[in-house]
């Protein structure tokens, strides 16, 4: 009688402890939605000359800052009107925003160097100087400082974003693509050579890691869920890889759309985005931590490769347009006079 007690009393705690288990998933791993309800709301017409390259919604401020070659375009997020612009950015590709210090910042590619200008009124404060062919461009909150990611230099310059002054480089043995940050004083950047990710401590200027992100090939675009610590980096081959951004572990590999060049997570949502400039927008829910449902790929237009996440509406802003035939040799066509359009993304 007592050994069957016994049996029977950890037959019932296993059962217990299933129970709960089951529960505590149920928890955390929320169930795919069937479709996310995007589609294209707005297609809005810019013009202009140039070609154009990252966009930065700030969804507090509600602007949209857009590259366009040699000068930045910046929208109202709410009515898609033109209402300012910063002159003389040459080669510009992107755009950095530290609202605590009224400043922002634009990474000019042609002339090697950032334009600090006024979040009030777009005017320039002046230029810092950097390494070859600065593209991406982040600023980190914890040491107030702004990091270009240098693709000819295949390094990293750091700038402290309230005097301008350069406090140091990081090399990365490889052209830099999209970085991230997590608020915690780390850095994350692609590197589009070596298809590997670099972990980087804002404040020593050291590199922590270097993580191989296999199958992915040249990474560019980069996000990061915050929260759960996971790193979303666009790859070559129709392929995301998300990382686990404290071992470097790749835990799920997603299929995407064709020519990916930026990445995007929306934490309220749970949806992980990838702009290809195949003309569509993929749609990634991440049902837990560790798992994640490809949902759907949202029809865009044809070059809208890179976007900007507006966190407060959820909307997707991407720019495109439109380009005749390549000819022999080319790569791709001349780009049409006037073809320039924001195209907006949103449910």
């Amino acid at each position: 009688m007592r050994k069957r007690l016994t049996l029977l009393t950890i037959l019932g705690s296993l059962a217990v402890a299933i129970l709960f288990s089951a529960v505590a998933f149920s928890r955390t791993a929320a169930p795919a939605p069937a479709t996310s309800g995007y589609h294209v709301i707005k297609t809005v017409p810019v013009g202009g000359d140039g070609g154009w390259d990252y966009v930065f919604v700030d969804s507090d401020a509600r602007l949209v800052y857009v590259s366009r070659g040699t000068h930045v375009v910046v929208l109202d997020a709410d009515t898609y009107a033109v209402v300012g612009d910063i002159p003389d950015t040459q080669g510009v590709h992107g755009i950095a925003i530290a609202s605590d210090l009224g400043r922002g910042f634009t990474s000019n590619g042609r002339s090697n160097d950032v334009t600090i200008f006024d979040l009030k009124t777009l005017k320039s404060l002046g230029t810092v100087k950097t390494d070859a062919n600065p593209d991406a461009i982040l600023y980190e909150p914890v040491t107030k400082r702004v990091f270009t990611f240098n693709g000819r230099g295949k390094n990293a310059t750091a700038i402290n974003a309230a005097d301008g002054t350069v406090v140091g480089t990081i090399d990365l043995r490889g052209k830099p693509e999209f970085a991230a940050a997590d608020g915690k004083g780390s850095v994350y950047v692609n590197n589009e050579d070596s298809s590997e990710l670099h972990h980087l401590d804002a404040q020593s200027l050291k590199e922590l890691h270097h993580w191989p992100l296999a199958p992915c090939k040249s990474p560019s675009g980069l996000a990061m869920d915050v929260a759960n610590r996971r790193l979303f980096s666009v790859c070559d081959e129709k392929v995301m890889a998300v990382v686990n951004a404290d071992i470097g572990k790749v835990v799920a590999t997603p299929a995407i759309c064709e020519g990916p060049d930026a990445a995007a997570f929306d934490p309220s949502t749970g949806y992980a985005f990838a702009s290809c400039g195949d003309g569509n927008l993929t749609v990634i829910h991440e049902d837990s931590p560790d798992k994640f449902t490809v949902i759907e790929n949202v029809p865009t237009k044809r070059s809208a490769r890179t976007m900007g996440l507006d966190l407060k509406t959820h909307n997707i802003f991407l720019p495109a347009a439109d380009f005749d035939p390549p000819a022999p040799g080319e790569r791709r066509g001349k780009m049409k006079p006037g073809s320039f359009v924001i195209v907006v993304i949103g449910k």
